[in-house]
């Protein structure tokens, strides 16, 4: 059932390696205590997960992908950062292999538009969570940029399109509470919040659209836009063009804003 339109390549992981709590969790932040017991889903690489255990230093972190592939490397970080309160393993987010009421937190990141039932995903999240306990979800909402850039908009287009066609919802943060009440989450029980993440100086667009730019050359996504006929060959080289002059740009930034919720059982 998942709909992820990429794959775990060396230029996807470099962009989720980046991610860290602090970035991409703040809004949890406060409500990790030492003793507790997390679940992350999708955790990719690890940058995340292996930053709540060490919050969560007398706890235990267990991080799950639905794919082996980037879990080695998440097992390296944790052992290279001495990292012990954490395990990493494969795992269904709509069928979670945990008893019910086992976890304090269950955490998601940027994985609800990439599944083809957000809802049953929730309702898992929400069986596996213990009462009192959190589920919490960030997704992506909307993107911006300047200045105009032709080969961004070709890009975030084409992105959109292979999610819908593949059944997944793009950038759907602006509604994740609706589904979390059709997961049975109580509308009073559910906290709404936004975050964002804004690239500008030097060093973050030379980041964030390089990344993207060799995303677009080297990726799984690239690869299924081509042979499924969303873009052409040339058309991708207009893209990675397009990210080389937004990264020369000094006026040039690039915002990103999530959705987040945080829903008490």
């Amino acid at each position: 059932m998942p709909v992820y339109t990429t794959d775990h390549s060396t230029s996807v992981l470099k962009t989720h390696s980046w991610r860290t709590a602090s970035n991409s969790a703040a809004y949890l932040l406060p409500h990790i205590n030492p003793t507790s017991k997390i679940l992350d889903i999708g955790c990719g690489p690890g940058s995340i997960s292996v930053d709540f255990a060490r919050r969560a230093n007398q706890g235990h972190v267990i991080g799950i992908e639905n794919v082996p592939d980037p879990l080695d490397k998440a097992r390296h970080l944790a052992t290279s950062q001495g990292v012990t309160n954490i395990e990493f393993r494969l795992g269904d987010i709509h069928a979670l292999d945990f008893p019910d009421n086992t976890f304090d937190i269950v955490h998601v990141h940027q994985v609800l538009q990439h599944v083809a039932d957000p809802v049953k995903a929730l309702s898992e999240m929400r069986r596996v969570v213990k009462y009192g306990g959190i589920v919490a979800a960030r997704e992506s909402a909307a993107m911006m940029w300047y200045p105009e850039n032709r080969g961004l908009d070709h890009w975030l287009k084409i992105g959109q399109q292979m999610g819908k066609a593949k059944g997944g919802n793009p950038h759907p943060g602006r509604y994740i509470h609706v589904w979390a009440e059709e997961a049975g989450f109580d509308r009073a029980n559910i906290r709404k919040s936004t975050g964002s993440w804004c690239f500008s100086s030097p060093e973050e667009r030379q980041y964030w659209g390089g990344s993207m730019g060799e995303r677009v050359r080297s990726s799984g996504m690239a690869k299924t836009a081509v042979e499924e006929g969303y873009v052409t060959e040339e058309e991708l080289e207009k893209i990675s063009e397009g990210w080389r002059e937004f990264v020369k740009d000094e006026q040039a930034w690039f915002g990103l804003m999530h959705g987040e919720i945080l829903c008490w059982k």
